[in-house]
């Protein structure tokens, strides 16, 4: 009698719902016979595509879980879950490049701020001499040194 209700209740509201959802519904049980049909030694196995299949149609419709027979709701939202935790993982690894920097060493030593314009100022007038006497050097001729 109560199937009979349910069955009554489902021919009611049939008309309302969008067509999209009926061939997802459709398309989840014609998948579910396939993978019926595929099992090995009375064992379901779902390949990754099966999985992937099964996880982008509950996205997509989240109400394909009351058409679900031989799989249980919960393992296609654990599924699901696990995938988004994946995604996650892969999207924030480090992508490589040079090491980070420990927060200890990354203080400034102390004092050099005071010092560092002039250790600046010294390396830049010892690299500008440098130049400077090697463009001398050229200019100069050979028969001065003798």
């Amino acid at each position: 009698m109560v199937g009979l209700l349910c069955f009554a209740l489902a021919v009611l509201t049939l008309p309302f719902r969008s067509r999209l959802r009926l061939e997802a519904e459709n398309a989840v049980l014609r998948h579910q016979l396939i993978v019926l049909r595929r099992r090995l030694h009375g064992r379901v196995r779902f390949t990754n595509n099966d999985r992937w299949f099964f996880i982008q149609l509950y996205r997509w419709f989240p109400s394909i879980l009351q058409v679900l027979t031989i799989l249980r709701p919960e393992t296609l939202v654990r599924w699901h879950r696990a995938g988004f935790r994946c995604y996650w993982r892969w999207k924030s690894r480090p992508l490589g490049g040079r090491p980070q920097i420990e927060t200890e060493r990354r203080v400034p030593v102390p004092g050099l701020g005071a010092v560092w314009p002039a250790i600046v100022v010294g390396i830049t007038v010892f690299f500008l001499v440098i130049v400077a006497s090697i463009d001398l050097l050229s200019v100069v001729p050979a028969n001065v040194y003798g």
